[in-house]
């Protein structure tokens, strides 16, 4: 079963490779990894995507929350959360396919941030499933290159009022 781990952690050199070490010494999978600096400059949020039942998911939290520099984990996969991709992805684009590439972009609302005489780059944000609806009715026309970004996900907000 997939899980999606938040991990609050210190911003220090060394931590990133702590954690993802602490997956491949134990013949863990990291399916998705995503990193960067919170509104606090000192702690990071770690987004990470792995596969497991619940004994291993808990066997990888308790082993996250023993190394030093972890402040908090927490198992999302139970709640109610928003989860965002992002993709950049290069396809051929020739006189006869360009209206096509730029239809599918529109109905996935895409963004086009570069285009050259052969090809066009758009920018999909959106969940997995999207990320990889579009990539699948852009492949007959040419996907030249595709770069992915790993899932990052938040808790939904109370709804109480």
């Amino acid at each position: 079963m997939k899980h999606t781990i938040s991990v609050l952690l210190q911003n220090k050199p060394g931590v990133l490779s702590r954690v993802t070490g602490l997956f491949s010494g134990r013949g863990f999978n990291i399916e998705s990894l995503s990193v960067a600096q919170t509104i606090e400059k000192d702690i990071s949020c770690l987004t990470l995507v792995t596969r497991g039942d619940n004994a291993i998911i808990e066997q990888i939290t308790k082993q996250l929350h023993k190394l030093i520099d972890v402040i908090k984990v927490t198992d999302i996969s139970d709640t109610d959360y928003v989860e965002r991709e992002m993709a950049l992805i290069r396809i051929k684009a020739e006189a006869a396919t360009r209206a096509e590439v730029l239809r599918i972009a529109d109905i996935f609302r895409a963004r086009v941030v570069d285009v050259s005489q052969k090809s066009y780059s758009i920018e999909v944000t959106g969940s997995h499933g999207k990320i990889a609806a579009v990539t699948e009715l852009l492949k007959p026309i040419g996907i030249q290159e595709i770069v992915r970004t790993g899932s990052i996900a938040m808790t939904r907000a109370s709804k109480k009022y």
